[in-house]
């Protein structure tokens, strides 16, 4: 009994088709898995994101340079200056109330309030 390769196979040993072959095929569950696949990685990015932003928000960051007080029946810029700054120059300390305020005037309504300046 002899062996004879069959036509198709003879030259490669492969058999021959009339179809070119292509790098990559996905079968229809394949497509599936690779669409879920980056969905999943899209979720993960963007709730990464977002914990990082939150993060980022609560942490504690640099106290402000200011403080802020009320208006009591009777202050004015003057007095307040004086108890927010005791060792200063209260002129300084008012001019710079007047300027954190926008403030046109040295009058005060009682219940304003007032940012300070944190003077070292």
């Amino acid at each position: 009994m002899t062996w004879t390769a069959h036509p198709s196979t003879a030259s490669s040993g492969a058999p021959a088709s009339s179809v070119p072959r292509t790098g990559l095929r996905l079968t229809r569950r394949g497509r599936v898995v690779l669409v879920l696949a980056m969905i999943s990685v899209a979720l993960v990015a963007f709730t990464l994101g977002r914990v990082g932003s939150s993060q980022a928000a609560t942490e504690p960051t640099t106290p402000t340079p200011y403080s802020q007080t009320t208006v009591h029946t009777g202050d004015t810029l003057w007095s307040v200056a004086q108890r927010v700054a005791p060792g200063h120059d209260p002129r300084l300390v008012v001019e710079q109330i007047r300027r954190l305020n926008h403030l046109d005037s040295a009058g005060l309504q009682a219940g304003q309030q007032l940012l300070l300046p944190h003077v070292a």
